[in-house]
């Protein structure tokens, strides 16, 4: 392996389309509960109108060589972004401030996990939220049945939080408490 990372520019989001759809089919795969929902989701229902309604975007992926093989997707947004037609995220009088940060998207190819990639992709985009200073809320949305995901951002510090759609995704919660 020749594993190296780079941030990606808003323009070269494309890159990424073929790991958010197969992360889409990855989660699918794993749910017990409403898979159906995951029929309309991919790269232009879930990552497009995310990086639009975001104040700002950060895209880190991991290459082996020049292959892709992992993608981090993170985000400052405003709070009323997470409440839509699909669900209300979270309780918006439960955050303080305008905006809140979330690592929304997370994908490694089933072949390069366990060698610590998904650490560096989460090191790497966490220290990226916490630069903006007016933010003091990250969120991370789990899918169910991805059980090694919920562990492994509780492991890295997030908290359960709550479900939302009969258990269809698990909330995750970290304050930072510098803010």
């Amino acid at each position: 392996m020749n594993l190296n990372y780079e941030i990606l520019s808003i323009e070269r989001a494309e890159d990424c389309r073929e790991l958010c759809n197969e992360l889409m089919a990855f989660q699918k795969s794993k749910t017990k509960i409403k898979a159906e929902l995951f029929d309309t989701m991919n790269f232009e229902t879930r990552m497009i109108p995310s990086l639009k309604s975001a104040i700002y975007n950060h895209i880190v992926v991991a290459k082996d060589a020049d292959k892709i093989i992992g993608y981090a997707y993170s985000n400052i947004s405003p709070k009323e972004v997470y409440s839509n037609d699909f669900a209300t995220f979270f309780d918006m009088f439960s955050v303080a401030r305008k905006n809140v940060g979330c690592l929304s998207q997370f994908y490694i190819k089933e072949e390069y996990r366990k060698y610590g990639i998904g650490s560096t992709l989460f090191e790497m985009s966490m220290s990226w939220l916490h630069q903006f200073e007016d933010v003091e809320d990250y969120f991370i949305f789990v899918s169910n049945g991805n059980n090694d995901a919920l562990e492994f951002y509780k492991r890295k510090g997030f908290v359960f939080s709550h479900e939302i759609l009969d258990g269809f995704i698990t909330v995750l919660r970290n304050k930072n408490e510098e803010s």
